[in-house]
């Protein structure tokens, strides 16, 4: 069943210039789907204008079935859709415990629990939750990221580059963090540009380039095209 849709978005920085051109995508519940492509295909852009940081010119975008294009990003939180950017996302001067209440802004109760969640999911904040997150390594403040977006208790995660510039290590153990909180129920739109273990860990995948889609299919099916591998797998 369908929780998202993107229906035929054009979007773009500026009314003249569109970087989505009529795309069109589906989440549904419980899934994990990667959004792959070449640089500049317009990935973040999505995840943008779905979150509510640029406006369509045209198309909808549906929660649920509610037309969400052009909402504010607050009300689209409010309707559990949660969005880790690429970069900038943590609060560097505020301690990771810290950073984590701000993911809960727009809640009116008892998030504690929620909290103790997210220190099971990363341990590792949880010995170091007094620690500024400025501080931390590549890897951990992914996680803290991650663990704010999920304060808010959201039934879809956004998540836009989550292995950037991690060392190897990070990247394995941030993809199984993210396989663990799907376990749990919610559904996830990734974009990310280590193509092949995204779609490893993905339902189905969208390939995407100038800003339309090129192909949509389950995951086995494009890692095992050979178009697919040559053009965006290395291989």
């Amino acid at each position: 069943m369908s929780i998202l849709k993107v229906d035929n978005v054009t979007a773009g920085y500026t009314p003249e210039s569109s970087i989505l051109h009529g795309l069109t995508l589906e989440l549904n519940e419980g899934e994990i789907v990667s959004i792959i492509g070449p640089n500049g295909a317009g990935k973040s852009t999505l995840l943008k204008a779905i979150f509510g940081l640029l406006k369509p010119t045209e198309g909808q975008i549906l929660l649920r079935g509610e037309n969400i294009a052009g909402m504010p990003p607050f009300k689209i939180a409010k309707k559990g859709l949660s969005y880790v950017p690429q970069v900038d996302n943590i609060f560097p001067s505020l301690t990771i415990q810290e950073n984590l209440e701000m993911g809960a802004f727009i809640r009116d109760d008892d998030y504690s629990g929620t909290m103790e969640g997210v220190f099971s999911l990363f341990p590792v904040l949880k010995e170091r939750r007094n620690t500024r997150a400025g501080t931390l390594s590549g890897g951990q403040r992914q996680m803290v990221a991650m663990g704010r977006a999920l304060m808010l208790n959201p039934s879809i995660l956004l998540l836009d580059e989550p292995s950037a510039g991690l060392a190897p290590i990070f990247v394995s153990s941030i993809f199984e963090k993210i396989k663990e909180i799907n376990a749990t129920g919610v559904s996830i739109l990734i974009v990310e540009q280590n193509a092949k273990e995204a779609l490893k860990m993905s339902h189905r995948g969208y390939v995407l380039a100038m800003g339309r889609n090129v192909m949509d299919d389950d995951s086995d099916a494009l890692l095992n095209n050979e178009d697919v591998g040559k053009l965006y797998l290395g291989g």
